[in-house]
């Protein structure tokens, strides 16, 4: 009996050290598997692709719509909608590159030097066509209702190959600065630059442009109101609130981006090491936000922007009105815009 528990516990020992063995064995590999991975991404690259995928879920389908549908276009002039096509086509191309950027945000960039280079500046020149064209509208309407002044001289044609001609050359840093890099052993597609002066060209230049859009955008739009304002004719709260959400929308989506441009200018400048990390994780945050607003163009831009046309078409007695000919005046340039 003895010997045959000394047997017993030696068959169980031996099973053990193999049992122990083997499973040292399995966590080596898996291990070593993961150090070939190396790291997992940084958690908030997960919130990135979150956004990615609300964008690409929510905006694609609007800005098809916008191109295939053209919702009450017809009260809008022949320019006005050549450049709500142009701003749909824009976003569309800008919002489809998005499964790309959240694979490569889930799984690391595992494709060539020359798609990211690509894929990175097909993003900027929508980004920008799309700035371009806001601001383009909003010129065309604060000199069409402010000062009265038609457009129809205008060659729609060359405007927009203007247009993208300004995107292209303003996209052409991102081509040069991308490159495929890893971070920590987690393959990316970033920009790498070759100096600080390089780093601080590239800033300066896109807050400039960005702020001019920006100033542009909300001098017409602040103008307009004030215009409209005046005649009681146009004084309906769903112009009103048409303008409002335009100048709100596209300043919290882009004042955040160019102001934490202007972080990284100082801290470069400054080479100021606790500034310049705040400015690195903040820029991944507001760089997803800002593609919420290519989800935003078609609804403001497209779906309602007819408003302001249909608010001009409504019929009032102007007997009682004093100003009744100003707001005749008024009534048919708008109804050209």
């Amino acid at each position: 009996f003895t010997d045959w528990l000394d047997i017993q516990s030696g068959f169980v020992w031996n099973t053990t050290v193999t049992a122990r063995h083997t499973m040292d064995q399995h966590s080596h590999v898996v291990t070593s598997n993961f150090s070939a991975l190396g790291p997992l991404p940084d958690p908030s690259w997960y919130s990135r692709g979150l956004v990615f995928s609300l964008c690409f879920s929510v905006g694609v389908p609007g800005n098809i719509a916008v191109i295939i549908l053209r919702p009450n276009w017809e009260h809008l002039s022949s320019l006005s909608q050549s450049l709500m096509l142009n701003l749909a086509v824009s976003d569309l191309l800008c919002l489809l590159t998005l499964p790309l950027w959240i694979y490569a945000l889930l799984f690391g960039w595992i494709f060539s030097l020359v798609s990211c280079k690509l894929l990175a500046y097909i993003v900027y020149c929508s980004i920008y066509g799309s700035l371009m064209t806001v601001t383009g509208l909003s010129i065309q309407r604060y000199f069409l209702v402010v000062h009265r002044l038609g457009c129809h001289q205008v060659r729609k044609r060359l405007l927009l190959v203007l247009l993208w001609l300004v995107a292209f050359i303003l996209s052409i840093p991102y081509l040069v600065v991308r490159q495929v890099t890893r971070d920590e052993q987690w393959p990316g597609c970033r920009a790498q630059y070759s100096s600080d002066a390089q780093w601080l060209a590239v800033l300066i230049t896109e807050t400039i442009v960005g702020f001019a859009s920006l100033s542009t955008v909300a001098f017409s739009y602040i103008r307009l109101k004030r215009k409209v304002n005046h005649a009681a004719f146009f004084n309906n709260p769903k112009t009103t609130l048409l303008i409002t959400s335009i100048i709100v929308s596209f300043f919290v989506l882009w004042v955040p981006y160019h102001t934490t441009n202007v972080l990284g200018v100082a801290a470069i400048a400054s080479k100021h090491e606790v500034l310049l990390k705040f400015y690195t994780n903040a820029w991944n945050i507001v760089a997803a936000i800002t593609f919420l607003n290519s989800c935003l163009n078609p609804l403001l831009y497209a779906y309602m922007s007819c408003k302001i046309c249909c608010v001009c078409q409504k019929k009032e007695p102007l007997k009682q009105n004093p100003r009744a000919s100003q707001i005749t005046n008024i009534t048919t340039v708008a109804e050209q815009c």
